[in-house]
């Protein structure tokens, strides 16, 4: 399956891994109306695809995504102040739909990130980036604060990393990206390619619906304490044995079979 739009590009293999591409090369893929909107819209149906198991983000270019157009900043000054709340709401809700998007986000860095493009970076389960990458939360430069991206962002570096890049907005480098925890891992640009497969191919050997219930775990127990998680995941485990895949699972690894949803 391919899907093509003004500012993405959407692919689906017949493993049923998909790609979607930010295709701004030009504007070195930074984030205007458009684009927000469209990748929003393809999120949303990538969700709802069960043929869909594994989705890899990544940019065309030089750059993986450069944060926000700065004329689609300046289109919105003039706006009233519930219009310019309405247009900041949705890149929240666009992060919010990839960070809870019930596949595997694996995000495929080609080059630099700025400020919204280190927000999309956030939202990906696994990050692999190309060696010669820089990335900064630039906002403050700007006088502008990194908003929408900035749960995201805490969450995936934490606070004291958070304190360090962005009341600065210095630029980082992907050694950096990577101790931090922004970068999960970093490879040349020539191996890029390769290793995303690699985590692609680990992925497709694990069942879609508790991939996705993990994920909702995951989430989960990160927001809660530790009472409340003990019966939350007592329930979790006793329903997942009464899964259909639960059921082959087990079933496949006592009678030493391939269960169903695993990809040569």
């Amino acid at each position: 399956m391919t899907t093509t739009y003004e500012t993405i590009l959407l692919e689906t293999d017949a493993r049923g891994a998909a790609t979607v591409t930010l295709n701004r090369p030009d504007k070195h893929n930074s984030l205007n109306g458009r684009l927000i909107a469209e990748l929003t819209d393809a999120a949303e149906k990538l969700a709802e695809d069960d043929k869909v198991r594994i989705v890899v983000l990544t940019g065309t270019g030089k750059s993986f995504c450069a944060g926000g157009d700065f004329n689609w900043f300046s289109s919105n000054i003039d706006k009233s102040r519930a219009e310019r709340v309405e247009q900041s709401a949705t890149l929240a809700h666009l992060l919010r739909r990839l960070d809870t998007l019930p596949k595997p986000l694996i995000g495929r860095i080609n080059g630099p990130a700025y400020g919204g493009g280190v927000g999309m970076i956030s939202v990906c389960d696994y990050t692999i980036g190309a060696e010669g990458s820089r990335f900064g939360l630039t906002e403050v430069k700007l006088g502008l604060l990194p908003a929408n991206i900035s749960p995201y962002v805490v969450a995936r570096i934490g606070k004291v990393h958070s304190r360090e890049t962005m009341l600065s907005g210095a630029l980082f480098d992907c050694t950096r990206a990577e101790r931090i925890g922004l970068l999960t891992e970093v490879v040349s640009a020539d191996e890029l390619d390769a290793a995303v497969e690699r985590v692609v191919r680990d992925h497709l050997q694990a069942a879609p619906g508790a991939v996705a219930d993990t994920k909702a775990l995951i989430a989960y127990v990160a927001s809660h304490d530790l009472e409340t998680n003990m019966i939350y995941t007592a329930d979790r485990l006793a329903d997942a044995w009464e899964t259909e895949e639960g059921i082959e699972g087990i079933n496949s690894f006592l009678e030493k079979s391939t269960p169903s949803w695993r990809v040569k």
